[in-house]
């Protein structure tokens, strides 16, 4: 064999090792963000999860928003992801309790029931105005704390993003909730999660969270312009006084 010969062939053998090496590192970078992408999500590969689908509160007839349809189909492409497997379930069919599956539960308390027993049960520093008498502009308020949101269609509205689980980090699959006071903000808090869940995810690993969001001038931008107002998971989990009165209302400035 010349030397000739001989380069070539260890120039080929060197670019060979060169790629398997580059293959596997990307293999093993690759699984790394998917085994952390479904740690977050408590989905593992071939897990089932739960889709909590509301109504539309503006309809009489048992039907689906068509943004909460969109955010279904968002909820669904990323549970694909995880290599995980989905149960579509309306709100009112829903009779189990939470840990056993991870649960996308979409839509505010006046659509969806089982929202407003997951609020009660796991976050008693929300109070969400439901009271069909009270007028437009108090209606769907949001009190956190001593604060108050108030609902300005189309202009300003507020949805609230949660990362719940019942007993210790890991030992039961999480609860997300995406509770909006219109549909248009379920959707665009679906977005934040699939867009931030990896930031999320080295912030708060697998604890609770609860953030609120706001939807800036939803009738020009849709659901893509939404704003993290604060991390309100003290406020939320803490329970309200008996008399507790809202100390500020927040508008769009």
């Amino acid at each position: 064999m010349t030397d000739d010969v001989r380069n070539i062939v260890l120039g080929v053998v060197a670019a060979g090792i060169s790629a398997a090496l580059g293959w596997l590192a990307r293999t093993y970078l690759w699984k790394r963000k998917l085994r952390r992408k479904q740690a977050f999500f408590g989905l593992p590969a071939n897990s089932e999860s739960l889709l909590v689908v509301n109504r539309d509160a503006g309809s009489s007839e048992l039907a689906v928003h068509r943004y909460d349809v969109f955010t279904l189909l968002e909820l669904s492409a990323l549970i694909k992801d995880c290599g995980a497997h989905a149960e579509v379930i309306t709100q009112d069919a829903a009779r189990q309790g939470f840990g056993e599956r991870t649960e996308f539960c979409v839509g505010g308390p006046t659509s969806n029931r089982r929202m407003m027993a997951h609020i009660a049960a796991m976050l008693p520093g929300v109070l969400v105005k439901v009271d069909a008498s009270e007028p437009g502009p108090v209606r769907m308020t949001y009190q956190i704390g001593s604060e108050r949101y108030l609902l300005e269609k189309g202009v300003s509205e507020y949805v609230l993003l949660a990362r719940l689980t019942a007993g210790q980090p890991g030992q039961s699959r999480p609860v997300f909730l995406f509770c909006g006071q219109t549909a248009i903000t379920n959707q665009a808090a679906t977005r934040y999660l699939a867009r931030n869940h990896e930031r999320l995810s080295r912030k708060y690993g697998n604890s609770s969270f609860v953030l609120l969001l706001k939807v800036v001038n939803s009738q020009a931008y849709g659901p893509d312009v939404a704003e993290l107002v604060a991390d309100v998971t003290r406020a939320a989990q803490t329970p309200l006084p008996a008399t507790a009165a809202p100390r500020n209302s927040h508008r769009a400035s």
